[in-house]
Parts: C-alpha cells; sequence; structure tokens
C-alpha cells in the first residue's frame, strides 16, 4: 500500500496552495509563479471551495474506543497499534488515519475556504442572482470552515464545558501571505465560539439551489442543519439541538431514517458492492453529506477490529427479545478473531493508468437523519423530556429491529438494563444509557464512538495479546490527541500534557 507523497507543505497547518513567490526578477512574474487557481470569478470560487472537504477520516479513533479488541490475522501499522495503546502516535502527516495526517490535510481544506472567503467581498455583482450566487459561496466556505475547526478542536482538545479554558487549536481566518506564519492555540471555549459564529452566518445563507446533482457533496441546508444538532449537543446548550434538529426533522422524522427491516435493505444484503453502495447512496433522504475519505479503517484487512464474541453480543443485545438487529449482517470476516459491518465501499485510486498502487477511500456519511435523531433524543433526555425522548427512540428502533414487539417503553428498559430494584437507576439515566448503547451500535467503526467516550468520561480496556489488558482512565489526558511535531518544532505551538 502506498503512502500519500503529494503534498505541498509550507508550514505547520496548511500545504502550498498559498505560497508565494520569494523571488523579484524583472520578467520572472510575468507569469503566476505558482499553482494557485486565479479566483477572478464567482465559478472558479465555487469550484475551489470542492477542496474545502478534508479527505482525512476521524475514522482512526474506533482503534482507541472500546469497540474493537486485539486483532490477529491482519496487518497492524506502527500508527495503528501506537492508537490501540493510547500512545502518541509519531508517523508523519503522509500517512493516512493519524492525527497529524487530519491535522494536515484539514488545515489544507481550511486554507481553501479562506481563499474563497478573502476575494469574495472583491467581487462586483450585477444582479441579484449573482448576488445569491456570492451568498451561497460564502455561506459553504464558512461552513466548511467552522466544521473543520470543530473536528480539530474535538479531537486536539479537551472535551467542550462552560469553564472551558484549556488549549485547543488555532482558529484559521485568513489565507497565509508570508513563507513562515505563526499562530497561537485559542483555548477550546474561544474556538467554539468561532466556529458558532461561522456556522450560523452560513446557516443564515445557505442555498440548496446553486449544486446541482451533486448536492450531498457540499454543505446544503439539511447538513447544515445536522452539523448545528451535533455542535449545540457536544456544547450542552439541548435547547438549540432540539430547535435545530426539529427544524430539520420536521413532522415525520422517520423519513430520515434508513429503514433497514425494509425489502430494499434486505435485497440489498446479498451484495457486499450492492448494501454499501445502498447505504451511503445520495438518494437517501437521511444521508445530508457524503465526503470521500482517504482511509483504511474500513477495510477488513488493516487494523484492530470489533472480536468476533463481542460483535456478536453486541448486536444480539436489545430490549426486545427475540428480534433481530438489522445492523449485524452483512459484515466481513476481519482477520482470524473479528468482524467488520459491510456499509461502506472499499474503494481504490491508482496513481495512473497503470499503477497498481495509489489510495484507499471511501464515501463517508459524514451528517445523517440517524445521527440527528439520537442528538435530539439526547437533548431531550438531558432536558428530562423523558416522554420526547421515547417517542424519539421508537422512531428509530422501529426501523432497526426485526421479528418481534419493537415498542420501547420504560417497562422493557428497566428489564433490560437490570434496573428493577435499582431505584438509583433513574428512568433519565436509563435513557441516556440506552442512547449512547444505540449509538454505539449505528455509528460502529465510523468514528463517532471516540467523541461519545470523551463527552461523558467514558473508561476504555484493551485486551493484549498475552491475555493482559490496559486501561484508559474517564480523566485519562491520553484522550486529548498530540498536535503534530512540526507544530510544535516548527510553529511553537505548545504540546498537549501527557
Amino acid at each position: 500500500m502506498k503512502k500519500r507523497e503529494t503534498y505541498r507543505f509550507k508550514n505547520i497547518l496548511v500545504s502550498g496552495l498559498l505560497i508565494g513567490s520569494l523571488f523579484s526578477c524583472d520578467n520572472f512574474l510575468d507569469e503566476v509563479p505558482d499553482n494557485r487557481v486565479n479566483l477572478n470569478s464567482l465559478d472558479k470560487s465555487a469550484q475551489l471551495l470542492t477542496n474545502a472537504y478534508s479527505v482525512a477520516s476521524p475514522a482512526f479513533t474506533e482503534w482507541m474506543t472500546d469497540n474493537v479488541g486485539f486483532t490477529t490475522g491482519v496487518t497492524i501499522r506502527q500508527s495503528q497499534e501506537q492508537a490501540y495503546y493510547w500512545e502518541d502516535i509519531t508517523s508523519g502527516p503522509t500517512e493516512q488515519d493519524t492525527p497529524d495526517f487530519f491535522w494536515h490535510e484539514t488545515y489544507n481544506a481550511i486554507a481553501h475556504a479562506n481563499e474563497v472567503l478573502a476575494v469574495l467581498d472583491d467581487f462586483e455583482v450585477t444582479s441579484e442572482e449573482e448576488e445569491a450566487r456570492k451568498d451561497a459561496i460564502e455561506a459553504e466556505a464558512k461552513l466548511t470552515r467552522a466544521y473543520g475547526h470543530f473536528m480539530l478542536v474535538n479531537l486536539f482538545g479537551e472535551h467542550y464545558t462552560v469553564e472551558s479554558s484549556g488549549d485547543g487549536v488555532p482558529y484559521v481566518k485568513t489565507p497565509e501571505t508570508v513563507f513562515i506564519e505563526t499562530y497561537e492555540r485559542e483555548s477550546v471555549k474561544k474556538v467554539y465560539n468561532e466556529v458558532e459564529d461561522d456556522l450560523l452566518d452560513g446557516l443564515d445563507k445557505v442555498n440548496d439551489s446553486y449544486f446541482g446533482n451533486s448536492g450531498k457533496y457540499h454543505f446544503n441546508t439539511n447538513a447544515a442543519l445536522a452539523f448545528a444538532s451535533r455542535f449545540y449537543l457536544f456544547k450542552g446548550d439541548v435547547t438549540r439541538c432540539i430547535q435545530y434538529s426539529t427544524e430539520l426533522l420536521g413532522a415525520n422524522p422517520g423519513n430520515f431514517i434508513r429503514d433497514l427491516t425494509s425489502e430494499e435493505f434486505q435485497n440489498a444484503k446479498s451484495s457486499i458492492t450492492g448494501y454499501p453502495q445502498l447505504y451511503t447512496s445520495p438518494e437517501l433522504p437521511g444521508n445530508f453529506l457524503l465526503m470521500r475519505k482517504i482511509s483504511l479503517v474500513q477495510r477488513p484487512d488493516f487494523g484492530h477490529g470489533p472480536l468476533s464474541e463481542f460483535y456478536s453480543d453486541l448486536f444480539a443485545a436489545s430490549p426486545f427479545p427475540g428480534t433481530t438487529d438489522e445492523r449485524e449482517n452483512p459484515a466481513f470476516v476481519k482477520g482470524d478473531n473479528a468482524l467488520l459491518p459491510v456499509r461502506f465501499q472499499n474503494l481504490f485510486e491508482r496513481s495512473s493508468l497503470n499503477s497498481n498502487v495509489g489510495l484507499p477511500y471511501h464515501i463517508a456519511i459524514s451528517f445523517s437523519g440517524e445521527e440527528v435523531l439520537l442528538n435530539r433524543a439526547e437533548a431531550y433526555t438531558i432536558q428530562n423530556d423523558l416522554n420526547g425522548a421515547l417517542a424519539d427512540l421508537n422512531v428509530f428502533v422501529a426501523r432497526r429491529y426485526s421479528g418481534g414487539n419493537t415498542t420501547l417503553t420504560f417497562e422493557n428498559l428497566r428489564a433490560f438494563f437490570g434496573a428493577n430494584n435499582d431505584p438509583s437507576f433513574t428512568d433519565q439515566l436509563i435513557l441516556l444509557n440506552y442512547i449512547l448503547f444505540e449509538r454505539r451500535k449505528e455509528f460502529i467503526i465510523q468514528g463517532l464512538r471516540w467523541f461519545d467516550i470523551k463527552r461523558y468520561g467514558i473508561s476504555v480496556t484493551h485486551d493484549l495479546s498475552d491475555g493482559s489488558t490496559i486501561s484508559l482512565a474517564g480523566d485519562d489526558l491520553r484522550r486529548i490527541l498530540q498536535i503534530p511535531q512540526s507544530a510544535i518544532e516548527v510553529g511553537g505551538l505548545e504540546p498537549n500534557e501527557r
């Protein structure tokens, strides 16, 4: 497998997209001295924004979660082993599925958004149509910039609280115009404030009419609302999480939940290519934002995965005896002792037509109706609107479990958790635990479990090859990923404590 090599790093944050010439000869500057796009039209600005979506997947964090065990019979790279042991990952930015790769690729995406935002005000618009087009481009650029920083701060900073004062990440809002730019890490709270400003500006101007047939690969209105749902849940503002979730889901939230019990999905299970094509189809109403991600996480021959016994037990567990969880299958055999759900296509981009090397990638679902519905159920629960949460969960489970009565009640939930004789295990606490349980099954191997572990301080235990175990406590500093060594040594950013 060839590592990604086509980088043009300029400094600690972004690639050479914005680099200018360092020379001033008489005739040399008659031509553009670098490979920048000359952003002299709205169409070119919109085109450049296709690069404002990071190709780095957050799913590498799965190797740090309680979803995986020590897997044999697969290729384990050093970086994957380091993630499993919660060690600082030492691979450089050219190896996919590493913190360095995520950092550099995401700041590279942010750089494209900033380049577009920097020139938009210079365009003279002569019609309402052009003004609307300009607003739509600005909205997409701000939404991509907000999303990039949001993901960075949640990986490289502590989880947000009202008192958050720990280091987050630099929030970059302007193109770089010097060879070595200097930055400072802003607090987690400050980064969240900047994300919120960009998010709300983007929501105010987002316009789906300019995306044509590729709308699911851009920050459309529903994707922006789904982002707001996640953002405000993570921020702890459950009222606004409910507000934006409801604005998206409307009166019939089931319309945005893929029905895995349906004949369409049942028939697709016979094909390991047809099922993921259906699962990630842009035609499904609940697939709000699709992104190309360069990653090995979805491949059955690399990295640690869910051990077979754990996987079977996870999907066999439910409050509905005698039913089948339709998420369990289809699944690949992974190595000697693990399984991998078949939800995404394993795709490969050759470096040239006649080459046998290139980049593995898949089309990831960055925002979905399932997440938004579970976000709202969690927000309702925190607000102590338990009936509202239960109603949302019943919409969800009816499309996940088949073969029996799937009506969710407090009675069967208490029995499921063994809480009938434990008055301290309140209905609110039961619902929160059940929502996290369903989120774990719904998003396994997609990268969201790590954020739930951080949000709720869940401890993690990993088994080792010799039968011993290692654990990560709820307050362990290693939950905050270390920023790249280049950002520390060249950029002078302060490393995270260890």
